[in-house]
């Protein structure tokens, strides 16, 4: 066997996309691009979304739309990928983690509640695995430090409160209380890696739920100004007869989507609906598989929720840091690839190097010591989810 841990699923379709703008001339940001983020919009329900090329820069981009710098504090997850908690410390604010509950790999609204104070601007969601989190809480939190939140700029003002960002990195296509990921956090931020469920090879999209006061066209303007260097035209219309001459409105950053990344997106987002399905069935079979054992797992599906499936994320009760490593290399010399997500940002150095402390974050050190993560991606076929679950379960000795 040699099963890989999340591959792409490219088919002919997607290369036929990428030829096609290949052959149009055409191939940065331009008409696809511009497609893609109409269909994004149309199916975050949301009346416009912002293309780039990375959740990276969406997060940032974001804070930086809304004034978010030196002197502010942004809280976030211990229990997440670098960058969600990165783009805090990139625009000169201090980053505030906080632990998770016990057993609970979503942040902790108890411990976000404790952790604000009149310098924080925003607080940053994390939709781990791609089951969204509980951002009703997140909000009640913003509207209750209501008589401590200080605006800094006119978007803050606007909004009034604590700005709630989700790092959709994980969660596109994910469903909540009838709410799909993208119109439930005030500021949303997807990544099309290539490991996520739906690709553009690298890539992102910021989506938003209407401010009052503030039009939705001057808000696409904006985030279009920072991710293209603050140019007041970009490549197309720069392209039409007599167009030449631009303005630098802001000195802004380089982080656009390509039509090359749009145009496998477009075709990637034709097939969603299926590649969901698949990863539901594998999860589906997990679960099954894993119920009684000493293997926990996370709730993906019920009445009330439906998780986008991106990540398959257990852990072993009963087994510490250097067995779950055991349990990796077993699974490895029988050709599964597997994974940990993720290591707490209090244990990486540069981490550490801003005063943070695993310590401190007992509950987030708790869940990484005995995390593995399966294969979960829609080129397995069945024998392969057969063959990950009766190896696991060797491995692990349940």
């Amino acid at each position: 066997m040699n099963i890989k841990f999340s591959p792409p699923d490219i088919t002919q379709e997607e290369i036929d996309e990428v030829v096609d703008t290949l052959k149009s001339g055409w191939i940065t940001t331009g008409p696809k691009t511009k497609l893609f983020e109409k269909q994004i919009a149309e199916y975050c329900h949301t009346a416009k979304a912002v293309c780039l090329n990375s959740a990276t820069a969406g997060l940032e981009l974001i804070l930086r739309f809304l004034g978010i710098g030196e002197g502010d504090e942004v809280i976030t997850s211990a229990y997440t990928y670098t960058a969600s908690a990165s783009v805090i410390r990139h625009v000169g604010a201090k980053i505030v983690l906080v632990d998770v509950d016990k057993d609970d790999f979503s942040i902790s609204a108890a411990n976000v509640a404790k952790a604000v104070t009149d310098k924080t601007k925003a607080i940053i969601g994390v939709d781990i695995a791609g089951i969204i989190a509980d951002y009703d809480a997140l909000y009640a939190i913003a509207d209750d430090k209501k008589n401590i939140f200080k605006p800094s700029n006119a978007v803050q003002k606007a909004i009034g409160r604590i700005v709630v960002i989700a790092d959709a990195a994980h969660s596109f296509g994910a469903v909540k209380d009838g709410k799909v990921s993208g119109e439930i956090a005030d500021f949303t931020s997807f990544s099309f890696h290539a490991v996520k469920n739906l690709t553009t090879a690298e890539g992102g999209a910021v989506t938003w739920r209407s401010i009052d006061g503030i039009s939705d066209e001057d808000i696409y303007t904006q985030f279009m100004l920072m991710s293209l260097h603050g140019q007041s035209k970009d490549a197309l219309s720069k392209m039409k007869i007599g167009a030449w001459e631009y303005d630098i409105k802001t000195l802004g950053y380089k982080c656009n989507m390509t039509d090359i990344m749009a145009a496998i997106g477009i075709v990637q987002l034709k097939r969603y609906s299926k590649l969901l399905a698949r990863r539901r069935q594998i999860i589906e079979t997990y679960d099954k598989a894993f119920a009684g054992t000493k293997i926990k797992i996370l709730d993906h599906f019920g009445d009330d929720h439906s998780g986008s499936g991106h990540l398959y994320i257990t852990r072993v009760d009963g087994i510490d840091e250097q067995h779950r490593n055991a349990v990796i290399t077993a699974l490895a010399s029988k050709g599964i690839a597997t994974n940990v997500h993720y290591k707490p940002l209090a244990m990486f150095t540069g981490y550490k190097e801003l005063g943070f402390d695993i310590k401190d974050y007992p509950n987030a050190y708790d869940l990484y010591r005995n995390e593995i993560t399966l294969p979960l991606h829609t080129l397995l076929t069945d024998e392969e989810v057969q063959f990950i679950i009766d190896s696991y379960k060797e491995a692990a000795g349940v």
